[in-house]
């Protein structure tokens, strides 16, 4: 029962903690394309099979921070 709790009162706490960008083998498809690198899942994901891990975040319809490449699909990726 302590395992439980500590659970329901730990893990939300990191999830809320997490980084902005980090790396990822899968994204949510936000537009017709995936990003470059990246394979549609016909599901509504794009995932690089696991060969390969980017960073990337959402453009959110404007351009790409500095340090930052728009690699489409709505995205942009960590240079």
């Amino acid at each position: 029962m302590r395992i439980l709790l500590f659970l329901l009162i730990v893990l939300p706490g990191l999830a809320a903690t997490a980084p902005a960008a980090q790396a990822q083998r899968q994204v949510s498809k936000i537009g017709d394309i995936c990003p470059m690198g990246y394979v549609d899942m016909l599901n509504g994901k794009c995932s690089t099979l696991g060969l390969m891990t980017y960073t990337v975040q959402p453009t959110n319809g404007k351009a790409c921070a500095e340090g930052w490449m728009n690699v489409g699909g709505g995205y942009c990726r960590k240079k």
